[in-house]
């Protein structure tokens, strides 16, 4: 079976694959088989003859290799089975650049050295142990600060949608404002928001829904269309119904038919 192609992990970072039989059949037909192993891709310093010539040391459960086409990357892979984190919680790792603080990746570099330079002269099963409690390390470290970043997203992500619902009101509610109010950058308030929509559109439609449950509510059925249009923050009656006709099929005073008569 042909290797995967190298992705190659910038300085800083690691990349986490599944490799194996199974893990090709579930990435070709879908499924959530356990890969036969893990690779763990790292640029580490190393010396030049060493980068140029390449080097692989191989084990019953490890495979250490310096991969001579890449300079300075090193691929380490380790049997799935003798993890002791199961695959399922190494998914928020697996195929992407993820970033590796300094100390952690000191720590890696040193130990490929040595490695490197004495693994011909050492035991092989101790070294396979050795081996396999360094891809433990770092795979857990850089899963508890993944986990860490991606809590933190979603909390900030809660606290930008708690926000324009609280304002939705507000005709001058823009990205802008909402990046201001939550101290964070513009571009970063789009970060919360990678997800095809962006901020601006998620803002319109939280408009949207909010107008959809103004239009259904019996109790409001008095209130005419240019004042729900205000109540949601559109800058007018026609600049609403075009937004809503755009986001429903419908225009306001159809879908609000639609809803009472339903």
């Amino acid at each position: 079976m042909a290797e995967h192609p190298v992705d190659v992990p910038a300085s800083g970072y690691l990349v986490v694959r599944a490799s194996g039989a199974a893990a090709a059949r579930a990435a070709i037909l879908g499924g959530t088989a356990d890969p036969e192993s893990v690779q763990l891709l790292m640029r580490c310093p190393v010396p030049r003859a060493v980068a140029e010539s390449g080097a692989k040391l191989t084990f019953a459960d490890a495979t250490l290799h310096l991969l001579p086409s890449e300079r300075g990357v090193v691929m380490l892979t380790v049997a799935a089975a003798k993890l002791s984190i199961p695959f399922t919680e190494l998914r928020p790792l697996m195929f992407r650049p993820v970033e590796v603080d300094a100390p952690l990746r000191t720590l890696f570099a040193s130990a490929v050295a040595h490695v490197l330079a004495a693994g011909s002269r050492l035991d092989p099963h101790g070294l396979a142990h050795h081996l396999l409690g360094l891809a433990e390390l770092v795979l857990r470290s850089a899963l508890r600060v993944e986990l860490d970043r991606v809590d933190a997203l979603a909390a900030r992500r809660r606290a930008a949608l708690e926000y324009m619902r609280a304002h939705l009101g507000e005709q001058s509610l823009t990205a802008d404002k909402i990046a201001e109010a939550l101290y964070i950058s513009r571009r970063r308030l789009y970060q919360l928001f990678d997800d095809g929509q962006g901020a601006s559109e998620r803002l319109k439609g939280l408009r949207i829904e909010r107008a959809k449950t103004l239009l259904a509510d019996p109790a409001k059925a008095g209130r005419g269309i240019a004042e729900i249009a205000r109540d949601c923050g559109f800058t007018s009656a026609p600049h609403f119904s075009r937004t809503f006709r755009r986001a429903t099929g419908r225009t306001p005073r159809e879908f609000r038919e639609q809803a009472l008569r339903g």
